[in-house]
């Protein structure tokens, strides 16, 4: 009995059995996608400064507005109400591209450096960009349930008026 030895695992090869490999094209499809991303982050953080200047100019828009066409139904929301909605597109338009600017510095320094941290990081940009407009098409997609539902009851309704 003195010739018998426990056999222990070594720690490091638990681990490398859970592991998760990335092959040559893995790694130049992430690399690619940072790419991709890169540019379209860039694209959309241009389109929310451009969108949060036009909310700055909404006075000026509506003054010139009321001059043309006196009876617009756009004057009554008025320029602050109008500046505020713009101001809330260019943040809906900024935060899925930092997203996806984070996502691509993550994923580039991942590839090059071999990183398992920030490609953990830049999973997780990813999956809340996901997230993000994942919510959002739900909301509007709620929205335009409401609006149908709406529309069909104003159109029973005016039909039961008219007749």
């Amino acid at each position: 009995m003195s010739d018998f030895e426990e056999i222990k695992q070594n720690p490091e090869e638990e681990e490398e059995t859970g592991a998760l490999w990335i092959t040559e094209d893995v790694r130049s499809y992430v690399y690619e996608t940072a790419k991709w991303t890169k540019f379209l982050s860039v694209v959309g953080f241009v389109f929310s400064a451009l969108t949060a200047i036009t909310a700055f100019g909404a006075s000026a828009f509506l003054t010139s507005l009321a001059t043309v066409s006196p009876g617009n139904p756009l004057l009554k929301m008025g320029s602050a109400a109008i500046t505020i909605l713009y101001l809330l597109i260019a943040l809906i338009q900024f935060y899925p591209s930092f997203l996806l600017f984070k996502f691509s510095t993550s994923a580039t320094q991942a590839i090059l450096y071999a990183d398992e941290a920030s490609l953990s990081i830049a999973m997780s940009k990813l999956k809340s960009f996901f997230k993000f407009w994942g919510i959002l098409t739900m909301i509007f997609i709620g929205f335009y349930i409401m609006v149908l539902l709406s529309a069909i009851v104003i159109g029973l309704g005016a039909s039961g008026i008219a007749r």
